[in-house]
C-alpha cells in the first residue's frame, strides 16, 4: 500500500533579510577581493564577450541615429561651404570688375587732366547721374550745375573731343545734348584745309552730319573735322569728328559728309564743361557762323 506523503502549504527557507545579509556580504567580499586581487579578471572577460553581442544589439539605435545626424551634418556643411564660397567668388569678382572700373577711371581722369591743361578756358569736372531713357534724344544729366558756375551753351568735352553742349541748368545738375543728338549743330572746319563747314547729329544713330555741301566741296573719306571758333559757344580746335564717307549726289548738285565723332560719351563718366563766357542760351541758333542747340 502507498503511503501518500503530507502537502506542503507553505515553503520553508531562509527569510528574505537573511538572503539580503549574504549578498550584501557577497558583494562586498567580491568588492574587496576585486580590489585587491587580479583573480576575478578571467571571470569578468568572461562575462564581457558573453554580454558584448548584446551590448551592440543594444547600442545599435543609438549609433544609427548617431552615423544618421554624422551625416546630415556633413552634408550641411557641406552645403554652407559651397555657398559660402560661391559668395566669395561673386564678392571677389566684383571687387575685381570694381578694381578694374576704378583704374579705367582713374586713367580717363588723368586725360582729362591733360586735356583741361590744354585748353586755355575755365573748366569743370562734371560726373554722369544719368543717361535720360529718351529714344528721340541723346542727352545726359551731369552732377554740377550753376552752383558750380555751369550755365546753358557751355561746350561738354572729353579726351576725344567735343562730347555736347549743356542745354539745361538746375542749381546742382545739368543736362548736355550730345553731338549725335538731331538738334544740335556746331560750326567746323575741315583741318586739312581749313573749310568751314556746320556739322549736325545725324540721322543714323551715332554719326555727325555735314550737310548743304557744294558737290565740288574739297572733303574726303579721312579728313579730321574740328571746332572753327565762329559763333562764340565753341573756342576754336576742339576736335568733332573724322569722316567716314563723302555722298555725292550729281543731279541735286549737292554733298552730305557723314562722320564718326572722336568722343566717347558712351564709355566715360567724367567730362569737362568749358566756362566759355556767353550770354546766349542754349535754344539760340545762327546760320553757318554759329551753334545751335534747342529742345
Amino acid at each position: 500500500m502507498q503511503e501518500h506523503g503530507t502537502i506542503k502549504l507553505f515553503r520553508r527557507g531562509p527569510t528574505a533579510e537573511f538572503r539580503l545579509f549574504v549578498l550584501v556580504v557577497l558583494s562586498l567580499s567580491l568588492l574587496v577581493v576585486d580590489s585587491r586581487w587580479r583573480v576575478l579578471d578571467p571571470a569578468r572577460e568572461a562575462i564581457a564577450v558573453a554580454i558584448y553581442p548584446f551590448q551592440r544589439l543594444v547600442l545599435e539605435p543609438r549609433d544609427i541615429v548617431a552615423r544618421f545626424d554624422d551625416w546630415t551634418d556633413a552634408v550641411t556643411l557641406a552645403r554652407t561651404e559651397k555657398e559660402a564660397l560661391q559668395r566669395q567668388r561673386i564678392e571677389l569678382a566684383q571687387i575685381a570688375t570694381h578694381a578694374a572700373q576704378l583704374s579705367a577711371e582713374n586713367q580717363q581722369l588723368r586725360r582729362l587732366l591733360k586735356v583741361s591743361e590744354t585748353v586755355s578756358q575755365p573748366t569743370v569736372a562734371v560726373e554722369v547721374l544719368y543717361e535720360p531713357p529718351n529714344a528721340f534724344s541723346h542727352h545726359l544729366i551731369f552732377n554740377k550745375g550753376t552752383t558750380s558756375g555751369i550755365r546753358p551753351g557751355m561746350p561738354v568735352i572729353d579726351e576725344g573731343g567735343v562730347v555736347g553742349q549743356v542745354v539745361r541748368v538746375t542749381p546742382f545738375t545739368s543736362e548736355a545734348a550730345l553731338l549725335t543728338d538731331d538738334k544740335v549743330s556746331i560750326p567746323v572746319q575741315v583741318l586739312r584745309n581749313g573749310l568751314r563747314l556746320i556739322a549736325f547729329g545725324g540721322d543714323v544713330s551715332g554719326k555727325v552730319e555735314v550737310r548743304y555741301l557744294t558737290a565740288d566741296a574739297d572733303i574726303r573719306a579721312g579728313d579730321t573735322l574740328v571746332t572753327s571758333g565762329i559763333g562764340g559757344y565753341f573756342p576754336a580746335g576742339l576736335l568733332v569728328a573724322r569722316v567716314d564717307r563723302v555722298e555725292r549726289d550729281a543731279g541735286s548738285g549737292f554733298a552730305l559728309a557723314v562722320a564718326s565723332p572722336l568722343s566717347h560719351p558712351e564709355r566715360y563718366r567724367h567730362f569737362l564743361v568749358l566756362r566759355v563766357g556767353t550770354s546766349k542760351q542754349a535754344s539760340g541758333g545762327s546760320g553757318t557762323d554759329g551753334s545751335k542747340t534747342s529742345r
